[in-house]
């Protein structure tokens, strides 16, 4: 029989049903046991993907208790309020890999957003954050316009100009405080109690962060993730593919922005209360480009690392403001120069080269098996 008909004679044994035992075959004798024992599905895997999230949660629920002071537990609620900015910077920049360095001025929307509902409608914090959240991701479809016919650096310069523009009309708008900055920003309420002081807002971001991060997880491995990653890749091959690169150009922009004016309501409703321009400026985007980059683009636990080892990095370079911008400049040269993926990557490469030894130590230990028992069979 030939090479056709030996296909067709495949092809019907496998729309036959026996294409599942041709693959069980097939993967009991190129995968070993001990490396198909791992890939079982355990009890841990089989629970909801949010019950893991919820016991982090209630692990992270008495940390105010062992930190020692206000400031420490302030520092832990601006930890928490960053990791929300580089996930959301994460999903537009590492996941479609669009180039912008106007996230900053997203945050700055939420947060004025939020401030100015609460501060002159009377809106309490719970209708004032999906208020801002639902502003800022209109401005962020209106951002990811210019991504339709700019790619790379004049994407980065567009999205540049547009957060200063928000900067200054900020600065030059005595309605949102102008130079001297929004003030009397109530707290949060919670049954009538105010949530003020570090301690009870940390009970607040924690929460978000939670489930900031729990979200991204789902889009990274849904059908729009994926999309996002052939855009990423070559939008040109994905276009071929099907995906419509204008739409999840946007939703990756959109989803971007909701993350950003989640952290920036956050922030502006945080004790003192207290807004400022100066708080949205290059130095601060060059701050949370850092932290993604550092972390690892596109990795969201390198995301979450880069954000706490960098806003820790901040608080303790306050000192040295003069030189904060050349320290962190340096420190971004120098990993993308020596450690491209970031810590993301160390870590994905630690697990692979481990499950490969796993994999590897389990085929030697079979081939010996099986060499043992030739021998004993053949004496």
């Amino acid at each position: 029989m030939g090479r056709g008909g030996e296909a067709l004679k495949t092809r019907g044994r496998f729309q036959a049903g026996e294409g599942s035992k041709v693959q069980d075959n097939l993967t009991e004798t190129t995968v070993p046991a001990a490396a198909k024992k791992s890939g079982e599905p355990s009890w841990f895997a089989a629970l909801h993907p949010i019950v893991p999230w919820i016991l982090a949660g209630v692990a992270l629920l008495p940390l105010p208790l062992v930190l020692s002071n206000a400031y420490t537990q302030y520092v832990v609620n601006v930890m928490a309020i960053n990791i929300i900015l580089a996930t959301g910077l994460n999903i537009v920049k590492g996941f479609a890999g669009q180039v912008t360095v106007g996230h900053i001025a997203l945050a700055a929307i939420g947060a004025y957003t939020s401030a100015v509902v609460s501060t002159y409608l009377g809106v309490p914090f719970w209708g004032a954050l999906p208020v801002a959240v639902v502003v800022t991701a209109l401005a962020g479809a209106i951002v990811g316009i210019p991504s339709f016919r700019l790619e790379g650096a004049y994407l980065a310069l567009a999205t540049l100009g547009l957060g200063e523009s928000v900067r200054i009309i900020i600065s030059g708008t005595d309605f949102l405080g102008a130079g001297i900055g929004f003030e009397n920003i109530p707290p949060p309420n919670f049954f009538g109690k105010p949530l003020g002081d570090h301690r009870a807002y940390y009970y607040v971001v924690m929460p978000a962060m939670l489930l900031g991060l729990y979200f991204s997880f789902s889009i990274l491995r849904s059908d729009i993730g994926r999309a996002f990653k052939a855009i990423r890749e070559d939008q040109l091959a994905a276009a071929a593919s099907g995906v419509n690169v204008r739409k999840y150009k946007v939703i990756a922009f959109v989803l971007s922005a909701i993350y950003a004016g989640c952290a920036g309501s956050l922030q502006a409703h945080m004790a003192p209360g207290f807004l400022h321009p100066n708080s949205y400026t290059l130095t601060e985007m060059v701050t949370l480009l850092l932290m993604v980059v550092f972390g690892g683009i596109g990795h969201i636990w390198g995301g979450v690392i880069g954000a706490i080892c960098v806003t820790i990095i901040d608080d303790l370079t306050r000192d040295y403001y003069t030189y904060r911008m050349m320290m962190f400049g340096a420190v971004i040269v120098l990993t993308v120069m020596y450690m491209p993926r970031g810590i993301g990557g160390i870590i994905d490469s630690f697990l692979v080269r481990r499950r490969f030894k796993v994999i590897r130590e389990a085929s030697i230990a079979r081939r010996q098996a099986a060499e043992a028992e030739a021998k004993s069979n053949a004496s």
